[in-house]
C-alpha cells in the first residue's frame, strides 16, 4: 500500500493561510497499540528508561545514558544499521536530537518538518510538513533550524519559526492543536525543543539580534492554553528595570532560545537567557538584567526564585543560554547540589542550584573581556574591551563564544563534563543603530579571527567538575560544533564538521571508533537508546547553523562540506 497524504488547512490571523501536510504510512496502524504514554513520572525517572525521552535525555541536562551494551572493548564493532536521507531542498543545518520512546524515533528538520520512524528498522511512519511562509524565515537569526520535539502523553510537540507551538498525535502525526505565540517576521522565532514537565510545556523565544524582548512561557499540553508567560527583561516599575535606561526595556532582547533543565525534587525550572539588545552596550548603560543570566523559576507560576548573571552589560554577544546541567559535586571537600555550565564568555561555572551562589568559575578557552569573578560571583570585566561608536576593540572569545549551544554531556560516575569548545577571537566596531521592528538591532560590526596559539578552531575537552580543570582534549582544525552524549560504559559520542561520528573513552579521550565518512558535517547531538534489548546510537548529519553565516575564516575553512541532511543509526555488528 502506498503512503497517503492528508492536507490540513490551518487558518491564521494573517491574510494568508499555511497548509500542513501529514503523510501517513500504513505501517503506523501496526504500531497503534505500541506507543507508551510519556507521563511526568516517566520523564522524572527517564535516567532508567531505555529510550531518549527528552532533549537532554533527562531533566537534569546531563545527556548521559545508563546503557552499557556498547562499551570501550566492543565499540569498534559499531556499524550503520539504517539511514534516511531527507529531501534535497533542505540544505540548512540539522540541529535536532533524535527522541526515542518505545519503538518510535522522532526528529525535526530545518523549516520545522517532523518525521517519525521505527527506531529499529528505519521505516518511516509519518511526516509533518507545515509549509511555512517566507515571513517565518525573515527574523530567524542563525539558519532556519529546529532542535527537536518534546513528548508528553501521546502527543509530540514542536515549536516553530513562525511562532506556533503545535501538538501532533505521536502515532499518526495528525494535528491535535496549535497555538500562535507571536506573528512571524517581527523579530521573534522559536528554534528550541520544548520541555515537557508536570502538566506544562515550556518554551522560550529567540530574537535577541532583532531587539525582540525575550520570554519564557508554559502552555497546557492538552490544548495549548498559556499557563504563564515571563518576560526576561523587566518592565518599567518591576524589579531590575532600573538596570536599563528608561524606555529601552521593551526592545532589550535577552532571548531564551535554548531548552532549559528541571529539578523535579525542588520543583525548580532552570533557564538560560541570552544577549541584550542592541549589541553595542554603550547605548544601554547598566547591568541589563536579566540578560546573560541563569534564571531559577517556579514552574507553576514562572516566578523568579533567584538569578545569576554570567556577564554584566554584555557588548560581546556572550549570551547565557548554554545548558544549565544539574550535578552533585564535591569541591574543596564540600558537597554541592550544583549547576555546571560552560558559558559563551569562556568560563566553566559551578553554581549552587539552591541559592544561585557561585562555587567556582574557571576559563576553558582564552578569555580577555571577562577576566575573572569575585568571591561573590560578580564577573570582572575589562572596561577597555567595550567599543564605542567609531572605535574598534579586539577580544577573545568571539561572539560565537567559547562554547555555543552545543550540548555538554556529564558523566556522574566519572565526574567529568565533556565540552565542545570553540577557539576564536574577534574585533568589534561600534556603530550607531536605531530600533526598527523586524530589522537587525546590533550597533556593532565584527570580524572573527583565530585564537592566538591554538591548535585549531575546535576542541572537545573533558573537565573534572571537582576541580574545574581540563583532563584531556581532542583538537580539530575545523570548529567542533557537535553536541555530546556519554554512556555508563565510559563512552562519549560526538560528531565533527568533517563528517564523522566519534566514540571517545570518557576518562582518557582516546578515540575508540570513528564512523565512515557521512554525507555531511555534524552540528547536532547524538542520542543513545535501546529497542528490544539492542543498543543504538543515532545522529543527524547536516552542516549549517551559525558558522557558515557568521563564521568568517571558520566558514571559509568549512566551505567545501556538503549540505543536506541524513539520519544515521548505528549498532553493534551482531545479532
Amino acid at each position: 500500500m502506498k503512503a497517503r497524504s492528508i492536507s490540513v488547512l490551518r487558518p491564521r490571523a494573517l491574510a494568508t493561510s499555511v497548509a500542513a501536510v501529514v503523510s501517513l504510512s500504513c505501517a503506523t496502524a501496526a504500531f497503534a497499540d505500541d506507543y507508551p504514554a510519556v507521563t511526568y513520572d516517566r520523564l522524572s525517572a527517564a535516567q532508567s528508561d531505555p529510550g531518549w525521552l527528552t532533549y537532554y535525555r533527562t531533566y537534569n541536562g546531563q545527556a548521559h545514558s545508563p546503557l552499557k551494551q556498547i562499551d570501550t572493548s566492543n565499540v569498534k564493532q559499531l556499524k550503520q544499521v539504517w539511514s534516511y536521507k531527507f529531501p534535497a531542498d533542505l540544505q540548512q543545518g540539522f540541529e535536532a536530537t533524535p527522541i526515542v520512546n518505545g519503538r518510535y524515533l522522532f526528529v525535526t528538520t530545518p523549516k520545522d518538518n517532523v518525521y517519525a520512524f521505527d527506531a529499529a528498522s528505519g521505516k518511516q511512519l509519518w511526516k509533518f510538513e507545515p509549509k511555512l511562509g517566507a515571513e517565518s524565515f525573515k527574523t530567524a537569526c542563525c539558519d532556519v533550524i529546529n532542535r527537536g520535539v518534546a513528548l508528553y502523553g501521546k502527543n509530540v510537540y514542536v515549536a516553530m519559526l513562525n511562532g506556533e507551538v503545535v501538538a501532533l498525535d505521536a502515532q499518526t502525526g495528525s494535528l491535535a492543536w496549535r497555538k500562535t505565540m507571536f506573528e512571524p517576521g517581527v523579530g521573534y522565532a522559536f528554534s528550541l525543543a520544548p520541555l515537557a514537565i508536570d502538566g506544562a510545556l515550556v518554551v522560550g523565544s529567540a530574537g535577541g539580534e532583532y531587539g525582540a524582548r525575550g520570554f519564557i512561557a508554559a502552555l497546557n499540553p492538552d490544548n495549548g492554553n498559556v499557563l504563564w508567560k515571563r518576560f526576561t527583561v523587566p518592565a518599567a516599575g518591576e524589579k531590575g528595570a532600573n538596570t536599563w535606561p528608561d524606555g529601552m526595556q521593551e526592545h532589550g532582547g535577552a532571548p531564551a532560545w535554548l531548552t532549559g533543565t528541571y529539578d523535579a525534587a525542588s520543583r525548580t525550572l532552570y533557564w538560560g537567557v541570552g544577549n541584550p539588545g542592541p549589541w553595542l552596550a554603550d547605548l544601554r548603560p547598566g547591568d541589563n538584567l536579566y540578560s546573560d543570566s541563569l534564571l531559577a523559576l517556579d514552574p507553576k507560576t514562572g516566578d523568579l526564585k533567584w538569578h545569576y548573571q554570567y556577564t554584566k552589560h554584555d557588548t560581546w554577544d556572550y549570551d547565557g543560554v548554554n545548558t544549565p546541567v544539574l550535578a552533585n559535586i564535591k569541591y574543596q571537600d564540600k558537597n554541592y547540589d550544583a549547576i555546571i555550565h560552560a558559558d559563551r564568555n569562556g568560563y566553566f561555572h559551578a553554581i549552587d542550584r539552591g541559592t544561585g551562589k557561585l562555587i567556582y568559575a574557571k576559563p576553558f578557552v582564552k578569555a580577555t573581556s571577562v577576566t575573572g569573578y569575585t568571591a561573590d560571583g560578580v564577573p570582572v570585566q575589562d572596561p577597555s574591551k567595550y567599543p564605542k561608536t567609531g572605535t574598534t576593540i579586539e577580544t577573545c572569545p568571539s561572539f560565537l563564544g567559547g562554547k555555543n549551544w552545543w550540548s555538554v554531556s556529564y558523566d556522574p560516575d566519572r565526574q567529568v563534563a565533556i565540552v565542545p569548545a570553540l577557539h576564536a577571537c574577534m574585533s568589534l566596531s561600534g556603530k550607531s543603530v536605531t530600533y526598527m521592528e523586524g530589522l537587525p538591532y546590533l550597533g556593532e560590526g565584527f570580524e572573527i579571527k583565530p585564537e592566538p596559539g591554538s591548535k585549531g578552531y575546535g576542541e572537545l575537552q573533558a573537565i573534572d567538575v571537582t576541580t574545574g580543570k581540563k583532563m584531556w582534549s581532542y583538537w580539530s582544525k575545523l570548529p567542533w560544533n557537535g553536541g555530546v552524549a556519554t554512556t555508563a560504559s565510559g563512552l562519549a559520542f560526538s560528531g565533527s564538521l568533517d563528517g564523522h561520528l566519534y566514540a571517545f573513552d570518557s576518562s582518557t579521550g582516546k578515540v575508540l571508533w570513528k564512523s565512515p565518512k557521512l554525507a555531511s558535517g555534524i552540528v547536532a547531538q547524538p542520542s543513545v537508546f535501546e529497542v528490544d534489548g539492542k543498543e543504538y546510537v543515532a545522529i543527524l548529519a547536516g552542516y549549517g547553523g551559525a558558522n557558515p553565516i557568521w563564521g568568517g575564516p571558520m566558514a571559509k575553512a568549512a566551505e567545501k562540506i556538503p549540505r543536506g541532511g541524513t539520519l544515521y543509526v548505528f549498532a553493534l555488528n551482531h545479532g
